[in-house]
Order: C-alpha cells, then sequence, then structure tokens
C-alpha cells in the first residue's frame, strides 16, 4: 500500500481516448497533452517501430516494402494487439518525457458493445505499457460527462457518439446507461463510401487519406440552403489507363455517396429511441440529443437528426475532445469513476 502511494506521488494519471481514428491523452493538471492519430509504421522483419501517430500517417499509403503502417484499431476494438501495445507506449512515454520509474493509473473510453475478450485486450496492452492500474469507462457516458451533461439527476440524456469506428448512442440517468446502441459505422466507413463512389462512377483510385480529405473539405448529410455546391480537385489512379489523373467532384455527389452510412446512423438513433423507457423520453423531448464524436463535424448532419426525429439536436463545443475530457474529469472524481467503470 505504502509502495502505491509513493508511486501516486510520482506518477501523472492519465486519460486516454483509445480511437480508431485518433487517440488522445489527458493528463491530469496538465489537460489534453496529446492529440495524435492512431496509426504505427513498423518494420516487417523485426517488429520495431518506425513511427507512430502523426508522423506515422504521413505514411500512411506510402511505405516501401520492408515497412508497414498499420491502423491497430479497428471499429473501436484493437486489431492488432502488438501494434497498440507500441502505440499505447508511445503515447505514455511521451507524456512522461520519458520518465522510465513512473507507473501511471490510466482510465481509457472504450466503445458500449465492448465484449469482455476486447475489453481484455485494452486491458493488457495498457498494462504492458506500464501502467499501474487500469479502468474502462464506455464512451457515450465519457462523453456525456465530458460535454457536461448532467449525468447524475434522475433525468434522461441522449448522447450520440460518432467516432472513426464506431457510433455510440446511449440514454443516460442517474450515473448509469439506461439503455446503449453501438454500431461499427463512423468516420471510417464515411471514407470507404467516397472511395467505392470515385471507383464506381470515375474509375478512380484514390487512398483513405485523400477520402478523408474530401469527407472534410465538402463533406455535408444536407444541401446547404441557398450557396452553390462546393466543389475540390481530386488526384488518384485511373483504374483503366492506370495513370495518374486529376478530377472534379461537387458537394451534392459526395452527400450521395455517403447516404448510406448516414441512414445507419439515422436508423440506430431511431432504435435508441424506440427502446428509451417513456419517462426517460419526456426528458429527451426537452432536452435533445447531443451529439459529439469527429461525426458531429459532418454538415448538416444535426438538422438532418433535427427533421428525423423532430428532436432538437445540438452538437457538443469541440466534439472531438469530448471522450477525452470526459474521461479526464473522471481522474479527480474517483467515487464516480468507480460507479462507472466497466468491471
Amino acid at each position: 500500500m505504502f509502495l502505491n502511494n509513493i508511486l501516486g506521488w510520482f506518477s501523472n494519471d492519465l486519460a486516454i481516448d483509445l480511437g480508431t481514428a485518433n487517440t488522445l491523452v489527458f493528463v491530469k493538471g496538465k489537460g489534453i497533452v496529446c492529440d495524435e492519430p492512431s496509426v504505427v509504421v513498423i518494420r516487417r522483419d523485426d517488429k520495431r517501430p518506425v513511427a507512430v501517430g502523426t508522423e506515422a500517417k504521413k505514411m500512411l499509403g506510402k511505405t516501401p516494402s520492408n515497412i508497414i503502417a498499420i491502423r491497430p484499431m479497428k471499429d473501436g476494438v484493437i486489431a492488432d494487439f502488438d501494434a497498440t501495445g507500441e502505440m499505447l507506449k508511445y503515447f505514455i512515454a511521451k507524456v512522461h518525457n520519458r520518465r522510465g520509474f513512473v507507473s501511471p493509473r490510466v482510465i481509457i473510453g472504450v466503445p458500449s458493445g465492448i465484449t469482455q475478450v476486447e475489453q481484455r485486450a485494452v486491458k493488457d496492452a495498457a498494462q504492458a505499457s506500464g501502467a499501474r492500474e487500469v479502468y474502462l469507462i464506455e464512451e457515450p457516458m465519457a462523453a456525456a460527462v465530458g460535454v457536461g451533461l448532467p449525468v447524475g439527476e434522475p433525468a434522461g440524456n441522449m448522447i450520440v457518439d460518432i467516432g472513426g469506428g464506431t457510433t455510440d448512442i446511449a440514454v443516460i440517468s442517474l450515473d448509469g446507461i439506461v439503455y446503449s446502441k453501438a454500431v461499427r459505422v463512423g468516420g471510417d466507413k464515411m471514407d470507404d463510401a467516397i472511395i467505392a463512389h470515385m471507383k464506381r462512377r470515375y474509375n478512380l483510385m484514390i487512398g483513405d487519406r485523400t477520402a478523408e480529405q474530401i469527407k472534410i473539405d465538402i463533406g455535408s448529410a444536407q444541401p446547404s440552403n441557398g450557396s452553390p455546391p462546393r466543389e475540390m480537385e481530386i488526384k488518384g489512379r485511373d483504374l483503366i489507363s492506370g495513370i495518374p489523373k486529376t478530377i472534379a467532384v461537387n458537394e451534392d455527389e459526395i452527400r450521395d455517396a455517403l447516404t448510406e452510412p448516414v441512414n445507419i446512423i439515422l436508423d440506430t438513433i431511431k432504435v435508441a429511441l424506440e427502446n428509451t423507457p417513456p419517462e426517460l423520453a419526456a426528458d429527451i423531448v426537452d432536452r435533445g440529443i447531443v451529439l459529439a464524436g469527429g461525426g458531429a463535424l459532418l454538415r448538416g448532419l444535426d438538422f438532418l437528426i433535427k427533421e428525423e426525429t423532430g428532436l432538437p439536436v445540438i452538437v457538443a463545443d469541440d466534439p472531438l475532445t469530448a471522450v477525452v475530457r470526459g474521461v479526464g474529469k473522471m481522474l479527480d472524481e474517483l467515487e464516480l469513476l468507480k460507479k462507472i467503470a466497466i468491471n
């Protein structure tokens, strides 16, 4: 016990949002200190990491045969255990300025649909990278705390967290999740839909990074009123001739390409509303639905959900960091953490 206390004095406890697209780290007393892509580049022969995070993302789709770029998280869960371990090790070491003897307490946000096996994998990866104690919190709960919803009150709060790999929807009351539903559709599936559209319509092959850029620049869920549709130039490889070429695409066709993933998210929200107890549903009519996660930034998505459900929809301030801010708040509120952590 005494040793644990000593470790506690020296360690900076961490909160981590281990996302499919980005990993964010929050340090007690300092706030968000790290926000980097969840990408690891390793050597094929000895599996040693070459780069992690931002540096690694620049190499996606551009590596020679002896090194490979891996996105270790798939659909919000660990797809490559070793690479996730390396990534966590890198982020923890970076935050602790390479102090080797420190073993922090770590709280990690995970999707609500996570299985026991996947939970174990996340805990093991964190412990292997030097964590002293590991707590897991469901991401929609963390996002709700992060955006400042009154989760402890006996009233219904609905949060929709649209991440890279998963969309997590939860109705929260009295510090607990009353109903939750997760679908493995998020920003990545939107990127895939754009890649598929380019292949189908233009015989043009584009990479993941280009698809993501298209989504950010001209992606939308609803036509913008009055203003002409935005356009952008895209470079890719012609699948017939094999030669690189440039084409122009506009907002309208990208919106059509995104219809399927957007509709899956909409349908999941409707299922969650259908399964909400009536008393809590009445609260949601007053309080509305809160959107968090990177997907909440898709233009017009809030208006589309409002139109389809008839409920008020609020996009959280800085939706990308909602989960990590919520997990970060838990570092100070250990009583609440013990209540809502996954056992």
